[in-house]
């Protein structure tokens, strides 16, 4: 089945803003419009496609969500997998998971896959009248890993729901599950920052890069992870911002594309596809509960059209996973591309410049 339901980022944006002249490098952008240093990047590698992912069946995937596991190697969980000659090839599956055994993000290279030569989808999934299971993050804690994906047809998501792994991400268990329209939408796609305080902080936003949303921030329990119970939001009531008040969002509400949010060297850094210009952005700040309508906005990647990509400039670029055992001077991140049936992969970027 060729999945024509998830929209093709245009390459439209990307010629407009080659035209421009942003093609190799963009200023961070701060919320008054003004420009701070220079972030540049480049590819350092394909981490999916025939020659790299050929061999277990998964020659056409996307997202590369990395996430380090226990026992020390690197798991890509992927969205939509197909075997075949391009995207809508035989062998559906979502999401899959990928590994590299060097966990290094200098010497990443998927050597093996859960199902062995034969990338298997991670839970049950039919795509009976195209539904689908798009993963939105996954992360570790101690010994467990927990996977967030979005249930239902592309974009109209009935429900997201929650599950973990204690054997490195060869098996997973089911927790619980969320309402597609909780919080009108704004809490179908979450990313988890997993802090040195007992918590994680949960970020969140509608899964819909056509409509407009807020910007969500949850916060719970390390150890009640799979209670929804436990998540308590972060609001402005009565004149201040405070835990347990109605969610309200944290940022101006835009559309957004994929979200990633760490704790690394001792701050926070958010990334995620911007829609509106198109570009993958970061924001660095020092608690999850800093003001993001004053932090500067870096961005990381431009789009461009094929045959013109250089340096940080990528055709049709998505995702902007950030790879664990990055750092601020040293910082990589899992970009997809999809511009055709055979342009569909995850590549791995190093970004220099980010201001921290």
């Amino acid at each position: 089945m060729n999945p024509s339901r998830r929209a093709l980022l245009r390459t439209g944006a990307g010629a407009a803003l080659a035209a421009a002249g942003l093609a190799a490098g963009a200023p961070a952008a701060t919320a008054d419009g003004s420009r701070a240093a220079l972030v540049t990047g480049g590819r350092v590698r394909n981490l999916t496609g025939p020659a790299e992912t050929g061999r277990f069946a998964a020659p056409w995937t996307d997202l590369g969500i990395p996430a380090r596991c226990p026992d020390g190697s690197m798991l890509f969980v992927c969205g939509d997998t197909f075997d075949g000659g391009g995207v809508g090839g035989p062998d559906w599956r979502s999401p899959v998971g990928l590994r590299s055994s060097n966990a290094s993000p200098g010497a990443l290279a998927i050597d093996g896959s859960v199902g062995g030569a034969h990338a298997v989808g991670l839970v049950p999934e039919g795509h009976a009248g195209g539904t689908t299971a798009i993963p939105s993050d996954v992360f570790t804690v101690g010994s467990t890993m927990y996977m967030h994906l979005m249930r239902g047809v592309i974009y109209r998501t009935h429900h997201s729901d929650f599950w973990r792994s204690d054997d490195n991400g060869e098996t997973w268990q089911y927790l619980c599950q969320w309402p597609g329209d909780q919080y009108g939408g704004q809490f179908q796609q979450k990313t988890y920052a997993v802090a040195d305080d007992g918590y994680c902080y949960v970020l969140s936003t509608a899964f819909n890069r056509d409509i407009t949303s807020g910007l969500l921030l949850h916060r719970v329990p390390q150890n009640a992870l799979g209670d929804p119970a436990a998540y308590q939001p972060w609001g402005y009531a009565g004149g201040a911002w405070g835990w347990g008040n109605p969610p309200t969002t944290i940022t101006g509400a835009r559309r957004w594309g994929e979200i990633c949010f760490r704790a690394m060297g001792g701050k926070y850094a958010f990334t995620w596809l911007n829609m509106a210009p198109l570009d993958i952005r970061a924001q660095v700040f020092a608690l999850p509960t800093s003001n993001l309508f004053t932090t500067p906005e870096q961005t990381m990647i431009l789009p461009t059209v094929p045959g013109l990509e250089v340096g940080n400039a990528v055709a049709s670029p998505y995702g902007g996973f950030i790879v664990p055992g990055s750092t601020f001077a040293d910082f990589h991140i899992a970009v997809s591309q999809w511009f055709d049936n055979q342009n569909y992969r995850v590549m791995q970027y190093r970004i220099n410049g980010l201001a921290a």
